[in-house]
């Protein structure tokens, strides 16, 4: 199973677009069954901070927007987690 999540900063805002795939060997090898899809975003200390994503989701690649402007500077991990799958990565925020 490959599921990948990977963002890419606008430099002129607060924001990151996170880019993450479900793929169809998800749950029976068909690409129409919904998946429990979750995409959080913590702090250091392990506080959520945001919630990007709740809810279940076919097969395919999804996009979200991460409005950071109210968060202070420092390092987030977000985690992506479809059904048993579960990914973490680390985000720097400058400002």
């Amino acid at each position: 199973m490959r599921n990948c999540i990977q963002n890419y900063c606008d430099i002129f805002k607060q924001s990151t677009i996170i880019e993450y795939q479900i793929p169809s060997l998800v749950r029976n090898y068909n690409s129409s069954v919904l998946t429990s899809v979750r995409l959080n975003v913590f702090d250091v200390l392990g506080k959520e901070v945001a919630t990007l994503v709740n809810e279940n989701q076919i097969a395919g690649e999804y996009e979200v927007n991460f409005n950071a402007s109210k968060l202070a500077s420092g390092t987030y991990f977000y985690r992506l987690q479809v059904g048993e799958f579960s990914e973490t990565k680390k985000m720097i925020l400058l400002k």
